[in-house]
């Protein structure tokens, strides 16, 4: 009786299997990855189109879409004037975070990825461990001390201890960015006459460019959306920020739910277009920190 061999699988029938599962896969991605996004963007689309409502609308039937879509929730918020004081507010504070954690983390990061010396590594370790110590639990004493040095209801008040809190989280981004700058770049500019200074300014902060711009986008990201510290700091409404300026709002038109949901629309949306628009270079530099 002649033996029954199994048939030898070719290329052909192997790269066949492997898109069929590669197929198969893939479709389980993307819809693991939409239900994600559906998840965070429903409550986002909720709250603008809640704008657009009445309160009766929202009050009988809460997920339904405007039977007539009313613009005047949204006018009424863009023509008060604490609105906009309290996005000039939040625009200082989130620019001044950002340059102040830009020009001391490129600073401190140069000299720990480019000096060699005994508390280097204890420095860094340092830093690093700041990455545990969130602003919540140092609010008491933090409070504390903004008060004894008179910043109270003070935009520097939030300000400086905003950059102290990004720095860690800029330090690890920007270490592995400037260790990755070739020593020969350094001897070159050094034959050619450069100081460190200048081959600081001249080499290192323009090739630290993708780097330099993810932690100023998360710096200026983090200070918009701050609610904690200035909630402690801040107490006058003209000085809010906006995450304070919603919750004020919300407080005094509690019964108009429509309004509250126009001001929280119009209050987020600027960090969206400005997190969408550099979204890139934020994948960008947290890629090239970790080839570094």
């Amino acid at each position: 009786m002649a033996a029954i061999t199994a048939p030898v699988p070719t290329r052909a029938t192997t790269s066949a299997r492997r898109r069929r599962a590669g197929g198969s896969a893939s479709w389980v991605t993307y819809l693991v990855a939409f239900a994600f996004v559906g998840i965070c963007v429903a409550p986002v689309v909720y709250i603008i189109i809640g704008g657009f409502r009445t309160n009766s609308e929202i009050t009988t039937d809460p997920s339904g879409l405007p039977s007539t879509w009313q613009l005047q929730n949204y006018v009424d918020v863009l023509k008060s004037s604490i609105f906009w004081q309290q996005v000039g507010n939040s625009a200082i504070a989130g620019i001044s975070t950002t340059i102040g954690v830009v020009v001391l983390g490129v600073a401190a990061s140069f000299v720990l990825a480019r000096y060699r010396f005994n508390a280097r590594g204890a420095m860094y370790a340092l830093f690093a461990a700041g990455l545990m110590f969130p602003m919540t639990v140092a609010i008491t004493p933090l409070y504390i001390l903004i008060k004894n040095l008179g910043l109270m209801n003070s935009l520097p008040g939030i300000i400086l201890p905003q950059i102290a809190f990004a720095l860690p989280t800029t330090i690890i981004i920007l270490v592995p960015f400037l260790q990755a700058i070739p020593k020969e770049i350094e001897e070159a500019a050094s034959i050619d006459g450069a100081s460190r200074l200048g081959f600081f300014f001249r080499m290192v902060v323009p090739l630290s460019v993708p780097g330099v711009v993810t932690v100023g986008i998360l710096a200026f990201i983090a200070s918009w959306n701050s609610y904690m510290l200035p909630l402690f700091v801040l107490n006058d409404e003209t000085a809010y920020t906006l995450p304070l300026g919603v919750q004020a709002f919300a407080s005094q038109y509690s019964v108009d739910t429509a309004r509250v949901l126009a001001f929280t629309s119009l209050s987020m949306i600027p960090a969206l277009i400005f997190f969408s628009l550099f979204e890139r270079r934020i994948v960008g530099g947290l890629t090239g920190a970790v080839k570094g």
